[in-house]
C-alpha cells in the first residue's frame, strides 16, 4: 500500500494524471521476505497506479543514489565528544555503506580507535531523483518512478481520456448501457493519431460503431483532452 501511495504522490508532484500510463517502477528489495510479499501484490499495485512494469533490484548502486546524515537526536548520547567525528564519517559513507546499513540495520564504525555500532535509527537516509525519474523513500522503502513519456504512452493516455470523456456524455445523455453510438470529433492531428492507434479499444469501451473527424464542425458540445477543447457530436444509433 505504501508503494501505491508513493507512486500516486510522485505522479501528483509532476502533474501526471493517473489515467496517463507510465512505463516502470523500480523498487529495491532488501530481503527475500519483502521480495516475496511484493511479488504477490505487484499486479494489484501496477493496476492501481497505472504503470506497466515493476522491477525489483537488489543493489541500488548506479541506479538510485542515496544521501545519508547523522541523526543528532539519537547519536548525541551515544557518541558524546566524538559526535563531530562520527557525523563526518557518516556523511562520507559510500553508496555501498549506505546499502549495508539499510540491509543489516546497523554498521560498525571505528571512531577514535573505538568500535561504535551505528543503527539505522541513528541516521537519516534520503534518495536523490534520477534524471527522468522521481524517487521517494521512507525508512527502508524506496520507490523510483519512470516519468518519461514516449509517444505511444501519450497516445494511450489520450485514448483513455477520450473514453472517460465520452462515457460522461453517454451518462449525461441517459443512454442505456447497451446503446450503440457514432462519434464525430473536431479534426486535430495529435488526437487523431492517438485515436487511430487505439480505435478498436476506444470503440469497444464506448460502444461506438465508428469515430470520424471533421474540419470546422458545428457543435455546442465539447470534450477536453490534455487541456485542449474539442467539439464533439455523439449520434445515438437505434
Amino acid at each position: 500500500q505504501d508503494i501505491s501511495s508513493f507512486v500516486l504522490s510522485l505522479r501528483k508532484k509532476v502533474n501526471i494524471k493517473v489515467r496517463q500510463p507510465l512505463q516502470k517502477i523500480i523498487v529495491p528489495v532488501l530481503s527475500e521476505d519483502f521480495k516475496n510479499q511484493l511479488t504477490k501484490v505487484q499486479d494489484l499495485i501496477l493496476s492501481e497506479v497505472n504503470v506497466k512494469e515493476l522491477e525489483m533490484i537488489t543493489e541500488t548502486e548506479g541506479i538510485i543514489k542515496k544521501k545519508i546524515k547523522a541523526n543528532f537526536k539519537t547519536l548525541a548520547a551515544k557518541l558524546g565528544k566524538n559526535m563531530k567525528e562520527g557525523a563526518a564519517q557518516i556523511a562520507n559513507f559510500t553508496q555501498h555503506q549506505i546499502s549495508e546499513i539499510e540491509k543489516a540495520g546497523f554498521i560498525v564504525l571505528t571512531i577514535n580507535s573505538s568500535p561504535i555500532t551505528i543503527n539505522d535509527s541513528d541516521v537519516e537516509i534520503t534518495a536523490e531523483d534520477i534524471p527522468g525519474w522521481q524517487v521517494a523513500n521512507k525508512g527502508q522503502l524506496t520507490v523510483a518512478l519512470d516519468i518519461n513519456l514516449t509517444q505511444q504512452l501519450e497516445n494511450e493516455g489520450i485514448a483513455r481520456e477520450v473514453v472517460n470523456q465520452i462515457q460522461k456524455i453517454r451518462k449525461e445523455s441517459n443512454f442505456n448501457i447497451t446503446d450503440r453510438i457514432n462519434v464525430v470529433l473536431e479534426e486535430n492531428t495529435l488526437i487523431k493519431n492517438a485515436i487511430d492507434e487505439y480505435k478498436d479499444y476506444i470503440c469497444a469501451e464506448i460502444l461506438a460503431e465508428n469515430i470520424d473527424f471533421k474540419i470546422n464542425m458545428m457543435s455546442d458540445a465539447s470534450i477536453e483532452i490534455n487541456e485542449q477543447p474539442l467539439k464533439i457530436i455523439v449520434h445515438h444509433l437505434n
